[in-house]
């Protein structure tokens, strides 16, 4: 597994991956020229629109992203269930493969050119079911169909706003503990990244949301 020094320095949480999580992406090179164009290594891609939540817009990934994919939507809909009593419908986002570099670092390319990230928006929840049982702090409004956006929702204070900054919050505490599912994980706190979270499986650990 490749670790890049270079990059210790945005780290917040320096855990390495576990041992046995080697994925085959681990092996591709991600060095590139800075500038002209980029080239990138051929890669299997699926297309897949969600097993346990559905995105918004099929996502092209490669397969063992997809597997990551389908754990970070399990811990998404146990977060919601706790928070508002069901799980959302859809979950929106600004893209996952796109062929190039990382727009900070213009030597490496974007883990997005390997079908091996995502950036996440935001969540769809359909109307609370009629004989679901509502969390008890649950704001009337928000048994009807909502949407949580990252931005502004991230840092809402007040009323259902709050709510929804405490289901982010919880959700990616969440993530951050499950070494199993995303290695790079990035949000609000992260420069360019004030209204998505992006997340990734590239063969080093950075967590700044």
């Amino acid at each position: 597994m490749v670790w890049l020094t270079l990059l210790t320095v945005l780290m917040t949480d320096t855990a390495p991956p576990p041992p046995d999580s080697h994925l085959a992406l681990d092996d591709v090179a991600r060095v590139v020229e800075p500038k002209g164009p980029i080239q990138c290594p051929k890669i299997a891609l699926v297309s897949y629109r969600g097993d346990v939540i559905r995105y918004a817009s099929p996502l092209r990934v490669n397969a063992d992203f997809r597997d990551r994919l389908r754990r970070f939507e399990a811990v998404v809909r146990e977060t919601a269930v706790e928070v508002y009593g069901r799980a959302p419908s859809q979950i929106t986002h600004l893209g996952s493969f796109n062929c190039r570099r990382i727009r900070t670092w213009p030597d490496y390319l974007s883990e997005h050119g390997l079908g091996n990230a995502l950036d996440v928006s935001g969540f769809v929840f359909p109307p609370l079911p009629r004989r679901a049982q509502a969390p008890v702090d649950l704001p009337r409004q928000l048994t009807r169909g909502f949407r949580v956006r990252i931005d502004p929702d991230w840092q809402g204070t007040d009323g259902a706003a709050a709510l929804h900054a405490r289901f982010l919050h919880t959700l990616t505490q969440r993530l951050v503990a499950r070494l199993d599912i995303f290695r790079v994980m990035l949000g609000p706190a992260y420069p360019g990244h004030k209204n998505h979270f992006h997340f990734d499986c590239a063969p080093w650990r950075i967590v700044e949301i």
